[in-house]
């Protein structure tokens, strides 16, 4: 998946924010200890520092949501953050986006924090955003 394709997904899939564009992602991808796991309907994106890895963009195309796809994407990154030693996740959440909070806590991620008015919606109102984090399995 090219950051091209990959944009276009996060653009369908991301509902409750602004979505990252296909420059965002590509300046990310060019930044050192950054990840891109993908499938054909779904991809991650995540960057390493220390013993921590924080999760940028995790998306399922709609129409396979709920299929096991992001569970997937998840256990792959679960392993690579072994393998590199980290011991802990973030990321941070739309408090509006339900069905993500409901896959992360299924995921074991807590809150631990809050950053308020933190994301922009496509609409231009803002959202809080939710600091989720997890051991590393």
């Amino acid at each position: 998946m090219t950051p091209s394709d990959f944009a276009e997904l996060v653009d369908r899939a991301y509902v409750y924010m602004r979505p990252w564009s296909e420059t965002d992602i590509a300046k990310t991808l060019a930044q050192p200890n950054t990840v891109f796991l993908s499938q054909t309907a779904g991809g991650l994106l995540a960057q390493f520092a220390a013993d921590e890895c924080e999760i940028l963009v995790l998306a399922t195309d709609p129409a396979a949501q709920r299929s096991g796809v992001a569970s997937a994407l998840m256990r792959s990154l679960d392993d690579m953050a072994l393998d590199r030693s980290a011991t802990r996740i973030f990321l941070e959440v739309a408090s509006l986006n339900a069905p993500a909070r409901q896959f992360y806590a299924a995921q074991g991620f807590a809150e631990i924090g809050l950053r308020k008015r933190y994301y922009t919606l496509r609409d231009g109102t803002k959202d809080d955003a939710l600091l989720l984090s997890r051991p590393v399995p």
